[in-house]
């Protein structure tokens, strides 16, 4: 059994599911399979039909598996609610435009008849971590369900309740494992599956990577990132600014792959920028339990996460806005502002997934371009300026997946909106038009105009 704790009482226990052996893995792949032989066949409207019953019961049920949430990861209510209600709303969006994302393209002229299908793999594998397991699985499920593929996915054993659940209620021909590092290499290493769709750390997503490379098995990452922002040296630090960095900062207690991790800001404004930074965290950041009202920040998910994070609170730093919990009886840290860390500290280098964060001072923009585009992880950025367009200007040449202006986080983000991305990085595609062609392959129809009968026509339907 895999038993979950909560996080910010650790000796109260949430709720366990069955650890799913290698065999029984086998078996539901193999389940997998033949109901993914149905479900490809089977008209679109239909499996749309069964993503909007999906998002009713969800919805129906978003205050109870809010709670859930909260409690076995640690994340405060609010944000539980937040994730839940968007994969919600990202299931409607798949709806809306699967249709026309998958229907075939068809050009009939002087050369020919060629349609262009866009068809299943089969049984795709997703493999989601723990710090939003209810979106990050939604973003791979609902578009490969869409496109007519069956899915079994894996959840982090750190968080298997709340989308055991989800799972469960979605229903359909998507499966679930439980398990660690050996339920995930029995599932990205069976020779049914067609697709691995893979959000984790980066040692986690070569293991992923060279077991799908020996089979060919085509593969989605999404490999973290070590996010810079950026403050030019006409950054306005007024409260409305400072109060939405400190909470990019600190949201899921530094946790999330897009948190602002490194804040670059000029030598010259150092000092005020720490004072304002104090200012805001006091008026907006209060860790303690998180299913408490008022309470922005909870702990870390794990008594090793715990360890890690105070370990990281070395050199200059300091303590930020309210601290109103027991550091013995829960995982929780003290959030922490670490004042001109060496440039090889590991919390500068690394992806740290605590709520310690450096600031580093620079003397120009091209010193300060150089520092943020060091290293592998090109997930995002932010760039905060009093100029738009110079901010913007700046942003051209930053190295990441998507990078932000004036905010570093994901209000007023649209699913429609288009985002790539470079290095270890694809966040962005997962949430537009090319996180749904990620799960249809593409298959082409040719009749040559000089091989064809005398009279005929077009033909195509959609999937």
């Amino acid at each position: 059994m895999i038993t979950r704790e909560n996080p910010a009482r650790f000796a109260e226990i949430v709720g366990s599911v069955a650890e799913t052996s290698p065999n029984e893995v086998d078996a539901i792949v193999w389940s997998a399979e033949a109901a993914y032989r149905r479900w490809s066949v089977t008209p679109i409207d239909e499996r749309l039909a069964l993503l909007t019953a999906g998002a009713e019961a969800i919805e129906d049920a978003l205050g109870e598996l809010s709670v859930l949430l909260s409690r076995e990861t640690g994340k405060v209510l609010g944000e539980c609610r937040g994730e839940i209600g968007f994969a919600v709303r990202y299931l409607r969006w798949v709806v809306t435009h699967a249709t026309a994302a998958y229907a075939d393209q068809t050009l009939d002229d002087e050369l020919g008849l060629l349609i262009q299908q866009r068809k299943p793999y089969g049984v795709v594998a997703a493999i989601t971590p723990w710090n939003a397991p209810v979106i990050l699985s939604m973003l791979k499920i609902a578009p490969a369900l869409a496109a007519g593929n069956a899915v079994v996915v894996k959840p982090s054993p750190l968080a298997p309740l709340t989308l055991d659940r989800i799972a469960r209620l979605i229903g359909g021909p998507l499966r679930i494992v439980h398990g660690g590092a050996e339920a995930g290499a029995a599932l990205v290493g069976h020779d049914l599956v067609r697709k691995v769709a893979f959000t984790g750390g980066v040692a986690g997503g070569r293991a992923v990577a060279a077991l799908a490379g020996d089979r060919l098995t085509p593969s989605v990452l999404e490999l973290g990132g070590n996010d810079p922002a950026v403050l030019l040296d006409d950054a306005p630090f007024d409260d409305a600014a400072m109060d939405r960095l400190v909470m990019a900062t600190f949201a899921s207690s530094g946790q999330v792959c897009t948190a602002a991790k490194r804040l670059y800001v000029p030598v010259a404004r150092l000092g005020d920028f720490v004072d304002a930074y104090r200012a805001a965290a006091d008026r907006v950041l209060v860790t303690g339990d998180p299913l408490a009202d008022g309470v922005t920040m909870g702990p870390v998910i794990s008594a090793a996460a715990q360890e890690a994070g105070a370990a990281l609170r070395r050199g200059r730093f300091h303590d930020l806005g309210i601290f109103d919990a027991d550091e013995k009886t829960g995982y929780f840290v003290r959030p922490a502002l670490v004042v001109s860390p060496s440039t090889r500290d590991p919390l500068v280098t690394a992806e740290q997934f605590a709520p310690v964060a450096p600031v580093l001072g620079y003397t120009s923009e091209s010193a300060v371009l150089a520092s943020v585009n060091a290293g592998e992880l090109g997930l995002g950025a932010s760039v905060w300026s009093a100029d738009e367009q110079r901010a913007v200007a700046f942003a051209r040449r930053v190295e990441a997946g998507f990078c932000f202006v004036n905010t570093h986080n994901r209000t007023g983000m649209s699913l429609r909106a288009p985002f790539g991305g470079v290095k270890h990085s694809g966040w962005g595609r997962e949430y537009a038009h090319e996180g749904l062609t990620e799960y249809a392959q593409t298959c082409v129809i040719h009749a040559p105009a000089g091989y064809r009968p005398a009279a005929t026509s077009p033909a195509g339907n959609p999937m």
